[in-house]
Parts: structure tokens; sequence; C-alpha cells
């Protein structure tokens, strides 16, 4: 995939994924079951996604303690399962695998430009730490992190990811409506 088509799909991420929440919500077919199944998924990767974003100090700093000493994208990884306890809450299993290949399409590319991005600002001290963490799936043992820096709440504020959290009530609000009116 070509530069322009990666930095096109950067661009067209979060417009595709308000589409994508829209036909998600209309084809869902929720039960409180399911929902109950969903919920500690999406749990999971919301709590990620706060921890990495506690961590993250945009194109100032390489991002290696924490979540990131599992994995290079710890905020994509902590999307990505928010995604898959929606869809298992969601109930439609094609629906699920159309997402979660949109996910995947979008977001690999994503990852790969951001990588590039990554070693442009911190050279090696990036391709070394790469060298041993991967791209997404986290490994078991943690990578001996350069420097140990802790959780910072002003980070997490900063990344305003507490949106996160209001999306995913929402989200699952819906689909107890939908499932209480149906």
């Amino acid at each position: 995939m070509s530069e322009r088509a990666r930095n096109g799909l950067q661009r067209w991420r979060v417009p595709l994924g308000f589409l994508a929440v829209t036909i998600y919500l209309a084809l869902a077919q929720p039960t409180w079951r399911l929902i109950g199944f969903g919920l500690p998924l999406a749990f999971a990767g919301l709590i990620i996604r706060g921890w990495a974003s506690g961590h993250l100090r945009k194109n100032t700093r390489l991002a290696v303690s924490g979540p990131y000493a599992f994995t290079r994208n710890p905020l994509y990884l902590g999307s990505m399962l928010m995604l898959a306890g929606g869809l298992v809450a969601g109930g439609n299993p094609w629906l699920a695998a159309g997402l979660l290949s949109l996910f995947l399409l979008v977001y690999y590319p994503v990852m790969q430009s951001e990588a590039r991005q990554m070693r442009i600002l911190f050279g090696t001290e990036y391709d070394r730490w790469a060298a041993s963490v991967p791209l997404l799936l986290p490994k078991l043992s943690p990578w001996q992190a350069m420097v140990q820096e802790s959780f910072e709440w002003s980070l997490y504020l900063q990344h305003r990811e507490y949106r996160a959290l209001i999306g995913l009530a929402v989200l699952y609000a819906t689909l107890g409506l939908k499932v209480a009116f149906s």
C-alpha cells in the first residue's frame, strides 16, 4: 500500500468509525447474555487504552514503559478488544467479521505508517525496542525498558482518554435499550 493511501486511511479512520458504529447499531442483535459476555472484554480494552495513555508523551519521548513494554500499539490493542467486546454483545457474526476485517484493514497500515514516523523521530532507540516488542498482539513478558516511568493521570487527561469510557457507556446503554425494547 502506498504512503498516500496509508495517510488517507489515517484521515478517514474516525469518520469510518462513526459510520461503522451506525451500521453496527442498526444491525446488532444483542441479548442480555451477549452483553454480559462482551462487556468484560470491552472493559479490558478500555483499561489497556487508559493505561497506555498515561505513559504516552506523543512525539517527544519514546513510550517503552507500562503496556508499551508488551506491545508497540497498546492503544490499538485496547481499541480492538473494545471492538471485540462490542461485536460479541452485538450478536451478529457477519457484522462482527466485517467490522473486525475493516478494523485490521484500516489500522494495520496506520500502525506501519506510525512505525516509520517513530523510526524517524527516535532512530536506533526505536529500532532496539521494536526488535523486541511485537507490533500489536502482546508478548507475555515485558521488554526491559530503557526508562521505567509510572502512569501519569495528567497524560490520561491530556489525551482525553475518558472519552473512550463515555463512548463505551453510550454504546452499551444503547444495546441495553435495544434489548429492553425489542
